[in-house]
């Protein structure tokens, strides 16, 4: 089963009511997946990185502006990296290291955020470098919430994915994506030359 709902209706009271099911939703999952290929995985955004994105949803969508609590709620979420209770598995495509969401000093928080949470027990972090070759086609960005849905945040519409059949294929994707990305210090290395080149910009 697919469904959709337009962000526009799903945020007409602003970011924070969004944010907090977000939040029940990951503590009410055990074990994630994400593929992120052009900006940061929200539950690893810092606060200054995070309050950028909201304000850009907020313009673009012409929707209420709740931004600092919608950013407080996203916070609050990032406490499951660290209760021992959830495992996650994030690949970040190298893009996503390099949009610039915010200028070069909130880029070089974001990058020492990624450096400091990097070996995490709760955190598989994985760069999927820019040449690398991929044994799936190109696609947008999803995440996967214990293996039972599968959630796509499209420009008018957020959509939900919970068919068998689907997810089995979703998986199937996120195995290609992780064959090919870098993890460990490979990955570190990727990060740290992304920090340099903010720092150095």
């Amino acid at each position: 089963m697919t469904s959709s709902v337009p962000w526009r209706q799903r945020l007409s009271t602003g970011t924070e009511d969004t944010q907090n099911e977000v939040v029940r939703l990951y503590q009410q999952t055990r074990h994630s997946k994400a593929y992120v290929p052009t900006m940061i995985w929200g539950t690893i955004q810092t606060e200054a990185y995070a309050t950028v994105i909201l304000r850009q949803v907020v313009g673009f969508l012409d929707v209420p502006d709740d931004v600092s609590a919608g950013v407080a709620k996203r916070m609050e979420r990032q406490q499951v990296l660290y209760d021992g209770k959830h495992q996650y598995d994030v690949i970040l495509g190298e893009q996503a290291l390099y949009t610039n969401i915010g200028g070069p000093t909130v880029m070089r928080g974001q990058m020492e955020r990624l450096l400091r949470d990097f070996d995490l027990p709760s955190l598989t972090l994985g760069i999927l470098p820019v040449t690398a070759e991929v044994g799936v086609v190109p696609m947008p960005g999803f995440n996967m919430y214990d293996d039972n849905r599968a959630s796509y945040e499209l420009v008018s519409t957020g959509v939900d994915i919970t068919d068998p059949a689907e997810l089995a294929l979703h998986s199937k994707a996120f195995d290609a994506l992780r064959e090919a990305a870098h993890f460990g210090d490979p990955a570190k290395d990727l990060i740290n030359k992304a920090l340099t080149s903010w720092s150095n910009g």
